[in-house]
C-alpha cells in the first residue's frame, strides 16, 4: 500500500512539525519516537539524539485486521509517542491505530521529508574578520553551509539547491545584496545551489580544479584558482587548494579567521578519498589529502576556525552551538593530524563507511551531466551523508 493511499483514522490525532519536534529535541525533553517505515530505512537514516529514544515498528504490522499482541507489547504505553514514516501518510494511520488503543500519541507532519526541509542559522560568535558570518545546519544529512555579510554585502559557501529561496531570502531581510554563491568541490551528497542562484543574478563560483572532471557550464561561471580572492564588504574569501577528498577540493579562507573547509577536515574526522576515482585511486587521493591538510591547512595559525561542509553525531559543536573548531584544538585531539604519511593513508583507507546514497547521480548533476527536476533533485539527496572517513579510527582517545 502507498502511504498517500492510508484512511485517515477514526481518532483524531494531532501532528507535530518538524520544527516543534527539532524544539523539544534541543531542549533536553525526553522524546520518543516510533519510526514506522522499513527497517532498512530505518537503519540507514534516523532521528537521534542523547535525549531520544527510537524503536522501528514498520507500519505493515499495522494493517491486519488483528494486530499480533506483541507489536503492541514492543510499544511503551507510559509517555507521549510521535510517530513517523517517509512523507506523513502511513505515520498518520499508525498513530491513529495506536490512539484507539489508549495510546498518548501524535504524528511528525510530512515525516522524514519534512524533517529533511529544517535548515537552521546560527551566527559563528568566534570569528573575528569583518562582519558577520552565519553557518547554515542541515540536521537532516549534517550538511553545513555558510553565510559571511558585510557592508551591504554578502557570499554563501556551498549552498544546497533545496534551499535557493532561503538564502535569497535571508539576504533580504539583511538588507544585503548576495554577491556571490561558492562551491568547495563537486559534491556527492546534495545537488549544489550555485547554479540556481546564478540564475538569480548571484555570481556562482567553483573551483578551476574541479572543471576537468568534466563540469558542462564552467563557461557560465566564475572558476576560481588557488589564491583568487573575493571581497564582501571589508572581509576578503581567499581561494586555497586542498585537493584530496576529490582533485578539485578547494577550501576558502574568510578573512583570515575562518577556513571554510568543504569535505576535506571536519571538526571530528577528515574526508573519505574515494568518492572520485573509487578504490582504485583512494591510495593516490588519501596521500594528496595528507599533503593538503600539512602543507595548507595545519600552517595555518592555531587559532583559525575549520568549518566543514557536514558534521555527523559525533561531532560536539563549540559553545556556540556551531560545528567549528579552532585548528590548534584539532590537531590535538585528532589522531590522524599528527600521524606519519604511510599511517594516515593505511588508516583512513582501513575502515570507510557506505558510499552516499545515489552519489553517482548526485555527482553526474552537480557536474551538468544529468538534470534532474526540483523534487528530484531533493528525493535524491536524502539520507546521511557519509563524506567522512570513520570517525573511530582516526579521532584520539
Amino acid at each position: 500500500m502507498n502511504a498517500d493511499d492510508f484512511p485517515t483514522p477514526d481518532a483524531d490525532v494531532e501532528s507535530v512539525t518538524p520544527e516543534t519536534l527539532k524544539g523539544r529535541i534541543d531542549d533536553g525533553e525526553s522524546v520518543t519516537i516510533l519510526d514506522a517505515r522499513m527497517s532498512s530505512d530505518y537503519d540507514e537514516w534516523r532521528i537521534d539524539g542523547e535525549n531520544v529514544e527510537s524503536i522501528n515498528v514498520p507500519y505493515f504490522q499495522f494493517l491486519e485486521d488483528d494486530i499480533d499482541d506483541e507489536v503492541f507489547e514492543s510499544i511503551p504505553d507510559d509517555r507521549e509517542l510521535t510517530v513517523l514514516c517517509a512523507k506523513g501518510g502511513a505515520s498518520e494511520y499508525v498513530a491513529g491505530t495506536l490512539a484507539d488503543e489508549g495510546y498518548d500519541v501524535d504524528h511528525l507532519e510530512d515525516g522524514m521529508n519534512g524533517w529533511a526541509r529544517i535548515y537552521e542559522t546560527v551566527e559563528v560568535t568566534d570569528y573575528d574578520g569583518a562582519g558577520t558570518l552565519l553557518q547554515y545546519q542541515r540536521p537532516s544529512s549534517g550538511c553545513l553551509g555558510y553565510l559571511v555579510y558585510d557592508d551591504g554585502e554578502a557570499a554563501v559557501i556551498d549552498p544546497l539547491r533545496a534551499f535557493t529561496d532561503r538564502y535569497l531570502d535571508d539576504a533580504e531581510e539583511l538588507g544585503v545584496d548576495l554577491q556571490y554563491a561558492l562551491d568547495t568541490h563537486i559534491h556527492a551528497d546534495h545537488i549544489s545551489g550555485v547554479r540556481d542562484l546564478a540564475g538569480e543574478g548571484v555570481e556562482g563560483v567553483i573551483p578551476a580544479a574541479a572543471v576537468d572532471r568534466g563540469v558542462t557550464y564552467a563557461d557560465e561561471l566564475t572558476t576560481a584558482d588557488d589564491g583568487d580572492e573575493f571581497q564582501v564588504g571589508d572581509a576578503t574569501i581567499e581561494t586555497v587548494a586542498t585537493p584530496g577528498h576529490t582533485t578539485g577540493m578547494t577550501s576558502y579562507l574568510v578573512d583570515d579567521s575562518l577556513l571554510a573547509t568543504g569535505d576535506g577536515l571536519f571538526i571530528e574526522s577528515v574526508a573519505r578519498p574515494d568518492l572520485e576515482e573509487g578504490d582504485e585511486g583512494a591510495p593516490d587521493a588519501a596521500r594528496m589529502l595528507y599533503d593538503s591538510l600539512q602543507e595548507r591547512v595545519l600552517t595555518l595559525p592555531d587559532d583559525t576556525l575549520v568549518a566543514g561542509a557536514h558534521f555527523s553525531d559525533s561531532a560536539v559543536p563549540a559553545d556556540d552551538g556551531t560545528y567549528t573548531a579552532p585548528i590548534g584544538q584539532l590537531v590535538a585531539e585528532m589522531d590522524a593530524l599528527t600521524m606519519e604519511k604511510d599511517d594516515f593513508v593505511e588508516t583512513v583507507l582501513a575502515d570507510m563507511p557506505p558510499r552516499p546514497a545515489n552519489y553517482e547521480e548526485i555527482i553526474a548533476t552537480n557536474l551538468g551531466q544529468n538534470t534532474v527536476d526540483d523534487e528530484e533533485a531533493f528525493t535524491l539527496e536524502l539520507g546521511p551523508n557519509n563524506c567522512a572517513a570513520s570517525q573511530e579510527s582516526l579521532a584520539g582517545d
